[in-house]
């Protein structure tokens, strides 16, 4: 598939969640108390002693669905991961900024991540709006794609246990277990269900019923575009980097990733770029997902959806905004998606029979560049509370005990890192926090890095 066309063919909620790695507490709200983060070390991973005795159900077959099964399975349970697509989660094109955490949990449950892993980026730098380099800075990650990441996990769960086309549409919680129902009619039975179906949860309602994520006021623009087609626009220098551009209370940002097939080399890769905009929950988001037909789409609209005037209006905002080689880069963005962002921290992770996880639980606004990271790390912390404790319901309430406060971080500090993604500012607090956040030095070293939880004792440990 092109660069450019990005989940072109994936029914509209999963074009919605993009890989489900998205996205509250009010801005004003403060940070959440850093001595309430219980132990936010990586967890550790329990390893096989027992055999197959216990079973999960885990509904949701993307990243933390994933991760969950593997996780369980490692540690002596049977699995089997229940997906409500009836096609292949692939072709999402989705560009993902990795850390060490993510790598090292691979490490844990066997896969190798140290080959054609993705595309290391040494580099940070600004653009000013007629194309200088403003800032700079060392910053050593690897970029990889959704694709192939979701394609290693995908192969080492396996294909015995990973069922297409299986929608839950009930959950009957028992005293000592847990039924689901499909949209089919059939029904299984387990000691445990993993809730980890992304940001548009069906689930989350049996945990805590009457709470969904919010809008937060922007949209995401994202896009790959075809390294052959960029090159000729864009240094090999600024290809390489992890770029920002920072028009008033905006912020576009770009890396290389793999190409189609996982094609790692130089002028095979992709250039991804995403772009937060604000647009009015009132006004301007319902004209974004309205279509040419005058449809409303609701929290989303398929790419090839997207109306002519919405459209045109952004190759304006290209050309008004953005650097100049940036703007020849981006005519050859042939299907941008449209990701409006949202966000949400759950009251509570589990019940006596059902845990949430990943974007279930919090949906953290991509600015952390976490998202596959905290699911992986709750998918771990699940199966280390469920080997230390063989009760079942006690292990889920250590499971929420520690990863609560891990998640209503993550949360805050998404929303302080775009808070400044807004046209007016409540009061002059709001103010000088988004000229902080503008601030090139401070986007190049606070965006899409973790560093800010190894400083924390709580997690060095």
């Amino acid at each position: 598939m092109p660069c450019g066309l990005l989940a072109a063919h994936v029914p509209p909620y999963c074009a919605a969640s993009l890989g489900r790695w998205l996205l509250p507490l009010r801005i004003d709200a403060g940070w959440p108390d850093r001595k309430t983060v219980n132990r936010g070390r990586t967890p550790r991973m329990p390893q096989p002693n027992q055999p197959p005795s216990r079973r999960a159900i885990i509904a949701g077959g993307s990243m933390g669905g994933l991760y969950a099964a593997l996780c369980l399975r490692r540690a002596g349970w049977s699995v089997d991961v229940y997906e409500r697509s009836p096609i292949p989660l692939v072709g999402r094109g989705a560009g993902i900024v990795t850390h060490p955490e993510m790598r090292e949990g691979m490490a844990r449950l066997g896969i190798d991540a140290s080959r054609d892993f993705g595309v290391p980026i040494e580099t940070r730098c600004v653009l000013a709006r007629d194309g200088r380099e403003i800032a700079r800075r060392p910053y050593p990650q690897i970029a990889t794609s959704w694709n192939r990441l979701f394609a290693m996990l995908r192969e080492a769960l396996g294909d015995a246990a990973y069922h297409l086309g299986r929608e839950i549409t009930g959950v009957n919680e028992a005293e000592g277990a847990v039924t689901v129902r499909f949209a089919d009619g059939r029904s299984e039975t387990a000691d445990l269900l993993v809730a980890a179906d992304g940001f548009r949860s069906s689930l989350r309602a049996h945990v805590c019923p009457g709470v969904e994520p919010t809008y937060a006021g922007y949209v995401a623009w994202r896009g790959m575009i075809d390294e052959r087609f960029a090159s000729p626009a864009l240094s090999p220098d600024l290809f390489a980097c992890f770029a920002f551009v920072l028009p008033p209370a905006e912020q576009f940002l770009a890396y290389p990733v793999a190409g189609p097939g996982n094609d790692l080399r130089v002028g095979h890769r992709c250039w991804n770029i995403v772009w937060y905009r604000p647009a009015d929950e009132t006004t301007e988001l319902p004209r974004l997902l309205t279509d040419n037909t005058g449809k409303r789409h609701e929290v989303s609209i398929p790419p090839p959806l997207i109306s002519k005037a919405v459209l045109a209006d952004l190759r304006r905002a290209i050309a008004d905004l953005l650097p100049p080689q940036v703007q020849a880069a981006m005519a050859h963005l042939d299907q941008p998606l449209l990701q409006p962002i949202y966000d949400f921290a759950t009251p509570r992770m589990a019940t006596r029979r059902i845990a949430l996880i990943g974007d279930a639980a919090f949906v953290v606004r991509p600015h952390v560049g976490a998202g596959v990271t905290k699911a992986a790390e709750d998918a771990a912390a699940l199966a280390e509370a469920l080997g230390a404790e063989p009760d079942v319901p006690a292990a889920l309430a250590a499971f929420e005990a520690r990863r609560k406060p891990m998640g209503d971080l993550f949360v805050a500090r998404a929303r302080h890192l775009g808070a400044h993604l807004k046209r007016f500012y409540a009061n002059e607090a709001e103010r000088l926090a988004a000229a902080r956040n503008a601030d090139p030095m401070y986007a190049m070293s606070e965006t899409a890095q973790l560093d800010f939880l190894r400083e924390m004792p709580q997690f060095a440990t």
